[in-house]
């Protein structure tokens, strides 16, 4: 029962952070220009981002020289300014306008951006790779959903609904924020 806990507890966290129904709108807009999504290659490339940083992140900050607590402080901060984002409805950071919507800027920064990256990273003080593997697949699984039936999800849920959602996830974001902050900048100062 602890391993489904650790699963859902994971798998919440990363929903909050990649904002799948948050973005939707977004995604609506690209696709109300004539924008093509492919959303298959948007997942993929999603998925590889994820698991390369997952791997990856923590000796690239070994060699440059950043331990993982650090990050993990720096990742909090960051995390809290999107869970702000979330809840207020402001803009810290703008999506620049780019024609190859299914790579950038769908797949990379809104889905598996700094946001979602500093996450993964963070995440492998509290959970294992298993459940961080599993969590990261059923999210792409929901998001390959919402991309794909972005627009009849959109008419059934509205934008109250969407910014509803927003909000509610948006918080669970800022708790998670202050647990890593917490967690790791006592570790700082040892």
């Amino acid at each position: 029962m602890k391993w489904i806990n650790s699963l859902i507890s994971c798998f919440m966290i990363l929903f909050s952070i990649i904002d799948i129904l948050g973005n939707a709108p977004i995604i609506m807009g690209f696709k109300s220009k004539g924008n093509v999504i492919d959303t298959k290659k948007v997942i993929i490339t999603s998925f590889i981002i994820f698991l390369s940083f997952l791997f990856l992140g923590q000796p690239i900050l070994k060699v440059i020289g950043i331990d993982i607590h650090s990050f993990s402080v720096a990742g909090s901060i960051v995390l809290f300014l999107i869970g702000i984002e979330m809840i207020l409805g402001v803009d810290f950071h703008k999506i620049s306008k780019n024609t190859q919507t299914s790579i950038v800027p769908i797949a990379f920064p809104l889905i598996a951006g700094p946001g979602s990256l500093t996450t993964l990273v963070s995440l492998r003080s509290t959970y294992n790779n298993t459940i961080i593997i599993l969590s990261l697949l059923l999210n792409m699984i929901v998001v390959y959903f919402v991309i794909d039936k972005c627009d009849f999800i959109a008419k059934k849920i509205g934008n109250n609904g969407l910014d509803i959602l927003k909000k509610i996830f948006g918080i669970i974001l800022l708790a998670f924020s202050v647990k890593i902050f917490g967690a790791n900048a006592i570790r700082l100062f040892k």
